[in-house]
């Protein structure tokens, strides 16, 4: 007599087709998406080396303010937009966000006075608050814990991808308007295009979005019947074991110490990785005084490390089943290259190694860190926590370029700057070091 118990061999090649499925249909767009929202979000960078020159009033101090407001408005939203994401649907609230942000930067181009500027980066951050989170949590509806930092790195490294990417192309828009031989298109000049040319794909993107991406594996047409049950069933069971018999509410989880602890943690990174990236071209032509071509070749630098960094750690961290020591050593070596970055002012060479090595400090601790929250909370707890954890972690985003700004425009350098950037990411190395979580024996 047949047995109706289902075959183990088949339903374990079953969900080996369907996470590679998952991986090849989800990740691409995902990351392309990404990338063109962080290439918004960071194009004030190399925008400002032109922008201060023809708005009156425009210095390091209203731009590194102006760069910051940009996660206060972020901060307001990302906790709702990351719960609309699980409770909701994630390819519509994507589409959503995606088409609003677009709108936002390319008004940008708009601004001609600082407060003109803080308001439209205000609204850019609102608009785009609950993607990168959202993405984080829909990555867990899709991907079995031994695939989740590798998936995440996947999507992570879009950020060193866009900086490597956008210079080149921004540093040839800036051209527009110049001199005589690149007169203004369509009355508008250099910077201008900058921040219109990379607002046009997130729009086309967010639609692309609404009909490509699937909320739940069950919903997926492009996976059998066998495969979709077999990836559900699995990510069942994960869910299952995490919660051991509690499920925690979404205001329990916001309050537990653990989440407060990472949210403190992401602050502090955040405020490190932002203060720099913002900065890095103002403190390399401030040094070394170089040609815009020359300076835009070297800033794409830096970003190249950090990708295969990035990379390297997110394979590691699944393949030793280890979270807590790829996330710390990179922040350390991140905050040793900051700390060691004013010794080498004359010296280019010394220079570039320092922020090469910061840059993949910053990057490589991404994919072992964001897959902590969901190793003890599960669904909403876990989604609201992620967005928590986001939102107050981005408020260094505010306070890194605020600082290194502020510190130039009263001391004419931004060592002071750099110094306190390489503290902050020293505190977060040790929260992570001192509570313990994510122990290679707790890594399922």
């Amino acid at each position: 007599m047949p047995s109706s118990l289902p075959d183990p061999t088949s339903h374990t090649a079953a969900l080996d087709r369907a996470r590679r499925k998952a991986y090849w249909h989800l990740l691409p767009l995902l990351f392309v998406s990404y990338m063109i929202a962080y290439v918004d979000r960071q194009n004030v960078a190399v925008a400002k080396l032109t922008m201060t020159r023809d708005l009156p009033g425009f210095d390091n101090a209203v731009i590194g303010f102006g760069a910051g407001i940009f996660f206060l408005g972020y901060f307001l939203l990302e906790i709702p937009g990351t719960l609309m994401v699980e409770r909701w649907s994630a390819r519509k609230w994507i589409c959503r966000i995606m088409i609003t942000w677009g709108a936002m930067a390319g008004l940008t181009a708009a601004v001609t006075t600082p407060w003109q500027f803080y308001t439209v980066r205000f609204f850019l951050g609102l608009a785009e608050a609950g993607f990168f989170p959202g993405v984080v949590v829909y990555l867990t509806h899709w991907f079995p814990s031994r695939d989740r930092a590798r998936a995440l790195a996947t999507f992570l490294v879009a950020t060193p991808m866009a900086q490597i990417v956008s210079p080149k192309i921004s540093n040839a828009l800036l051209e527009i308007g110049s001199d005589a031989a690149h007169p203004p298109v369509l009355g508008m000049v250099g910077w201008q295009w900058v921040y219109v040319f990379w607002a046009l794909p997130a729009v086309v993107l967010g639609a692309f979005v609404f009909f490509w991406l699937v909320d739940r594996p069950k919903q997926a047409k492009w996976l059998t019947e066998e495969e979709s049950t077999a990836l559900e069933a699995e990510l069942e069971r994960e869910r299952a074991e995490t919660r051991k018999g509690k499920r925690m509410t979404v205001i329990e989880a916001l309050r537990h110490p653990k989440v407060l602890l990472l949210a403190l943690v992401y602050f502090c990174t955040v405020t490190g990785s932002y203060g720099i990236e913002f900065f890095m071209p103002s403190i390399l032509k401030s040094w070394y005084a170089m040609d815009m071509n020359k300076l835009t070749w070297l800033i794409m630098l830096p970003p190249a490390v950090a990708m295969c960094g990035q990379l390297f750690m997110g394979w590691s961290s699944d393949h030793f089943k280890e979270r807590r020591w790829h996330a710390v050593l990179p922040i350390v070596m991140g905050s040793t290259a900051l700390g060691l970055m004013p010794q080498t002012q004359g010296n280019l060479v010394l220079t570039m190694v320092c922020l090469m090595t910061a840059f993949a400090g910053f990057k490589s601790y991404m994919p072992a860190f964001w897959a902590l929250p969901s190793m003890f909370l599960t669904e909403s707890a876990a989604a609201g926590s992620i967005g928590l954890i986001n939102s107050i972690g981005n408020l260094g985003g505010f306070l890194g370029p605020n600082v290194l700004g502020t510190v130039e425009k009263m001391t004419g350098s931004f060592v002071g700057g750099l110094y306190y950037l390489c503290c902050s990411m020293l505190v977060a190395a040790t929260i992570i070091f001192s509570f313990g979580l994510g122990k290679k024996e707790t890594v399922k």
